[in-house]
Formats: C-alpha cells, sequence, structure tokens
C-alpha cells in the first residue's frame, strides 16, 4: 500500500462529481493539510471563500456504485497554534422569545497547544479564566459525491455525508460511505479542534489540520446512510430535518446493519436495540440535522 500527499491548489464548497485531484488506488493512504471552515490556512492566508472548503476529491480505483468506501482516520495533527468560534448560542437552539436578548455572534479565537494537548480561550471571559479544555480533533465534513450528477453543499448533509460535525469522527474511528459515482470522489476539510455535540455555537474550534487517512473500497455493501465505528462501538448516522426524520434515518440504518451483518431478526435487533441503544447528536445549525445512532460492541453477537 502506498501513502501519497495531497497538496491543494483549489478547493470546494460542494461534494459533487469535479475532477478529482489525486487518483490512488484500493488501500492506499493519503496525507493532506486542510484549511479551517473560513478557508484560512495553517499560516493566516485567505485561501478560499466559506463555507468549510474541501480537499479533494480522490479518486479511488475499483470503487463503484453499490459498493462502500471505507475511511480509516489515522491521524489528526494541528498545524496551527490557534482557531476561533462564534461566542454565542446559535439562534435556533434556544427558545424563539429569547433570541432577541442574544448578544451579537462575534468571533472568538482561542489558542491550541498541540504539545499540551490543549485548548483555550485566547481571551477568557468572567467565571471562565481557569478553562482549559483538551485537544479533541475531529472531521467536521467529509464524504463522497452523490449521485444523479448532483453536488451538495458543504453547508450541509446528506446520504453521501458532508457537514455532519459528529465529534466521533476523531483518529482511530472509521467511517463507511455509500459509493454512488465511479471512483467514489472523496472529500474532506473542516476540522476542529473540539467541539460540543450539536455545534450549537455554529462552529467548533475551527482550524487547519494535516490529516492522515486510509481510504479502502467494501464490495457490494448496499448501505443508504454513513455508518462508522470505533474502539467501543457502532454508529450510523442519518442526516435530515426535522431531528427526528434524522432519528428515524439512523435507526432504520442500524437496524438493517444489525440484520445484514450480524444475523439478527428484526426481532432481535428490536430486543436490541429498544434496551442499549445511545442516540449522539451531530449537527443542529446546518439546513440538514444530524442525529447517531449508537450500539456498544460489547452488546453485540459474533457476526
Amino acid at each position: 500500500m502506498t501513502t501519497h500527499r495531497l497538496v491543494p491548489t483549489a478547493w470546494h464548497n460542494v461534494l459533487g462529481t469535479v475532477p478529482p485531484a489525486l487518483t490512488i488506488a484500493d488501500g492506499d493512504s493519503v496525507v493532506t493539510e486542510t484549511i479551517d471552515a473560513g478557508g484560512v490556512d495553517k499560516d493566516g492566508v485567505q485561501r478560499w471563500p466559506g463555507p468549510n472548503p474541501m480537499n479533494g476529491p480522490i479518486f479511488v480505483d475499483g470503487a463503484e456504485p453499490g459498493d462502500a468506501l471505507q475511511v480509516d482516520i489515522i491521524r489528526m495533527t494541528p498545524v496551527r497554534e490557534n482557531g476561533w468560534t462564534r461566542a454565542v448560542l446559535a439562534a435556533n437552539v434556544v427558545d424563539p422569545e429569547r433570541v432577541r436578548d442574544l448578544p451579537p455572534r462575534d468571533r472568538a479565537d482561542w489558542i491550541i497547544d498541540a504539545d499540551a494537548g490543549t485548548v483555550r480561550l485566547e481571551r477568557p471571559v468572567p467565571g471562565l479564566e481557569h478553562l482549559v479544555l483538551p485537544l479533541e480533533p475531529m472531521i467536521g465534513c467529509f464524504g463522497v459525491a452523490p449521485g444523479l450528477s448532483q453536488a451538495f453543499s458543504t453547508a450541509t448533509s446528506a446520504e453521501n455525508g458532508g457537514n455532519m460535525d459528529y465529534r466521533g469522527f476523531g483518529p482511530g474511528s472509521r467511517a463507511w460511505f455509500p459509493i454512488a459515482v465511479p471512483g467514489a470522489l472523496f472529500f474532506l476539510g473542516d476540522c476542529h479542534a473540539i467541539q460540543g455535540d450539536g455545534e450549537i455555537v455554529g462552529t467548533g474550534v475551527e482550524t487547519a489540520m494535516e490529516v492522515e487517512i486510509r481510504l479502502s473500497v467494501v464490495k457490494n455493501r448496499r448501505q443508504v446512510w454513513p455508518r462508522g465505528e470505533n474502539a467501543d462501538a457502532i454508529f450510523t448516522v442519518g442526516n435530515a430535518r426535522p431531528l427526528e426524520q434524522a432519528l428515524q434515518h439512523a435507526t432504520t440504518e442500524m437496524l438493517d446493519w444489525l440484520m445484514g451483518d450480524y444475523g439478527l431478526s428484526a426481532v432481535a435487533a428490536s430486543h436490541l436495540l429498544g434496551q442499549v441503544v445511545r442516540y449522539d447528536v451531530g449537527n443542529v445549525f446546518d439546513p440538514a440535522y444530524t442525529m447517531v445512532c449508537k450500539v456498544e460492541k460489547k452488546w453485540l453477537p459474533k457476526r
């Protein structure tokens, strides 16, 4: 297997069928530096307009519609000592009558100390003078090109992935995306140093990262929505609005996964999900919301 270095000269604000920036073999790895959600690189230079400029796409030989693309997130290393967020909650996550009372959504700058593994406000506000958070890198926006010659904005998400902002997509995790076009055409960007569930201020700590991933083709793997796993759990992702529809998509995908790969009947899968399922909230700021349906591996039957 080969490791490639992708050095972008242009970025994309859509996930769609566009000419590939790199072609690799099934199972190869790629190292690339992302710019932040506003298009600023590691040196503070504005390289591209927002939202969420994507590196890529990467064409994977042998990937065909009806397969799945497996994405192993091997490493995420900050290449900048600062990041930024919005300073106030988004209007759509508070009661409507409180929106008019919210302060302006100014930019807040954060200091990223990769050696110490910490993130902190550059100018702490009263009450948070001693707030030091752990560095928990994650990919906010990634996925593959959708079918039917569509192009989806990096401001949103769908079956092909996109701006899901789920904090579970960090180093050591694995994702699978349903392939809709030859080569899959994989994109990634919008990396965060840390983010709470929901991205409820409209950002994580937005920064530039060096990311190492491995891309592999799983032949004839029928799935509709993104799937993932980490050391402790498997999970499925639904992207839609309203939130209940996103939950329905994620739950249906998990039901199909348990029946298809673990040999459970609909009744057995329902018993299992009914008592051990956990739901995480991904993005609830952007046009499509993200819900994650999760089952810890200790509850799964052997395949």
